[in-house]
């Protein structure tokens, strides 16, 4: 089973507006928002309403959602006024912050403190809640009863991405700078100093001139990665959280030598323990082990990051959540693995669930039952437009044309394929209708690249493995299908290995990719001994080789 993608799945590692191959955005997931018990206290109409929704708390017994039409509303516990209702009542009825309504939200993140932050599509970062040390940034230490714009030092700085500590935050923006503030006792606002930090502060030392692509959370611990694959860590190191090969605090940004000629993708912090994706799908843990959270088969902590799950099939996604000792990830053909603390049990090692989705280990299983991100919701009681196309896609029922290809069937719907393709309607020109053949012979593409095109027409979805999916560009371009060459460009790069990168790279210059292009190269030179090792590097033309060979030279990648 290859990897799918969708209008939602899609966004898993979606590049923002400013491109660069690592710059990603936090994923949205699909789950079913009722296996958290809090949201039992919804009505069915209430719940169907539910875009995105985040649950959080000492007790998971808080939560925050927004609806279709970007309303905002809470409910829950209220402790330290974390529900931002302007008050310190407690409610088991929704209420909606009208101060947010209708701005769209793009990432959500939590203190154990508690406090929220939350930043919006515009870029802007607001924060409520607890406040004892600064951490909602505005200067006091006064609680914040409701939503605060945070703006000190983020003039014109648009936030896109937000993580809270226990009772410190951090804040990304889209030029690539880490903010921080909020309680330093251990040096977790990477300042320097153990001075609480009362507003927003650029964290630099190491991280000047680096452009970082995301940001993670310990409970006195701060993460950050950079758009070349390097990792940082910052704050408290009691337990080797930030993976150093010590246990002593930093004050400052520490690069995990450890990690040096990996290219990291993913972060995610727990409690008091790191995991950390690379783009070869390789999972690394370090940190705290009491509870098995490492993965590595005992309760040892590690000061350095050490390899787990390497028999594993390739890792496209990792979980964790600073208020848990609990750890997720999740396989390419969909499998997820959960270990560490689990309904208060000890896991060492990563064990496969019967879930399809990261989210529902934390439902589950995790203590407290909290959300590690903000998700977005599914409904099955009815059927979408949408969801009836995907039904009757290759249904010889209700189908009225067959393709052939290679041999076998698929079955259509001729209006479909017209309403959704410019090469189909072109084909299906009135004169042509009159003698309208039954079945459609197909002999230049292979059965699952026609046929998983043909499924993308219904779905908007293509579930492929990377090397089927350069036929499928090879097929997209020829039809003009520009939407299904970006699908395929996110498959190829999500399934980008030493042994098929240069491959990929040579069909996306054969297919005029240029933004794939540019990956695979840069892939392909963060692993260059390896990569010129292989049987796809030796297979080349002369030009292309040559072409390769300068263009590398003038990254640098010969240097002594």
């Amino acid at each position: 089973m290859g990897l799918v993608y969708s209008p939602e799945s899609s966004q898993e590692y979606l590049l923002v507006s400013k491109p660069h191959p690592l710059r990603l955005q936090r994923s949205v997931a699909m789950v079913d928002v009722s296996k958290w018990p809090l949201f039992t206290l919804l009505s069915t109409q209430e719940l169907a309403s539910i875009r995105q929704a985040c649950i959080f708390g000492a007790f998971a017994n808080e939560a925050i959602y927004i609806t279709h039409d970007d309303e905002v509303y809470v409910l829950g516990l209220n402790c330290s006024n974390c529900l931002g209702t302007g008050d310190s009542q407690s409610t088991i009825v929704p209420k909606k912050l009208d101060s947010l309504t209708g701005k769209k939200l793009i990432s959500l993140s939590y203190g154990s403190g508690p406090h929220v932050l939350l930043a919006t599509q515009e870029g802007e970062l607001y924060a409520w809640g607890h406040n004892g040390y600064s951490q909602l940034g505005n200067g006091t230490t006064n609680q914040g009863v409701s939503p605060i714009l945070v703006t000190t030092n983020l003039q014109n700085k648009r936030v896109t991405e937000v993580a809270c500590g226990s009772h410190h935050s951090l804040a990304l923006t889209h030029e690539g700078e880490v903010f921080a503030w909020g309680y330093n006792n251990c040096g977790q606002v990477g300042s320097g100093s153990t001075a609480n930090q009362p507003t927003p502060r650029k964290v630099s030392n190491s991280l000047q001139n680096k452009v970082m692509v995301s940001i993670a959370c310990g409970q006195t611990s701060s993460m950050a990665v950079a758009d070349n694959g390097e990792v940082y860590g910052w704050g408290y190191n009691g337990n080797g959280q930030l993976g150093l090969g010590n246990n002593g605090n930093q004050l400052t940004p520490c690069r995990l030598i450890a990690l040096q000629g990996l290219c990291v993708l993913q972060i995610a912090s727990g409690y008091a323990h790191s995991l950390a994706l690379t783009d070869e799908g390789l999972l690394y843990a370090w940190g705290a082990n009491t509870y098995g959270q490492l993965g590595t088969g005992n309760k040892s902590n590690q000061l350095s990051p050490v390899q787990v799950m390497t028999e594993k099939e390739r890792i496209v996604e990792i979980a964790a959540c600073h208020s848990t000792h609990t750890s997720v990830a999740k396989t390419q053909s969909g499998q997820v693995f959960m270990w560490g603390q689990c309904r208060g049990q000890p896991i060492v090692l990563p064990h496969l669930t019967h879930f399809s989705s990261t989210d529902d280990v934390f439902a589950c299983f995790a203590m407290p039952s909290v959300m590690w991100r903000l998700l977005s919701m599914e409904h099955d009681d009815f059927l979408t437009v949408a969801q009836s196309l995907k039904k009757e896609f290759d249904n010889p029922e209700t189908s009225d044309l067959k393709f052939s290809v290679d041999g076998k069937y698929i079955h259509v719907h001729k209006a479909v394929l017209k309403i959704r393709c410019e090469h189909f309607r072109s084909m299906f020109q009135s004169h042509w209708n009159e003698d309208m053949k039954e079945v459609i012979e197909i002999d230049q593409f292979s059965y699952p690249v026609y046929r998983s095109f043909l499924e993308f027409l219904y779905t908007d979805s293509v579930d492929l493995p990377p090397e089927d999916a350069i036929g499928l560009l090879d097929l997209a371009t020829s039809y003009c299908e520009n939407r299904l060459k970006k699908l395929c460009q996110h498959i190829i790069k999500r399934g980008i290995t030493v042994e098929n990168a240069f491959s990929l790279l040579s069909a996306a210059i054969r297919y005029d990719a240029e933004d794939l292009e540019e990956f695979c190269f840069k892939f392909c030179v963060n692993h260059l001994t390896e990569v010129t090792q292989t049987a796809a590097f030796w297979q080349i033309d002369g030009n292309m080789l040559k072409e390769f060979i300068c263009r590398a030279s003038h990254c640098g990648a010969f240097k002594n």
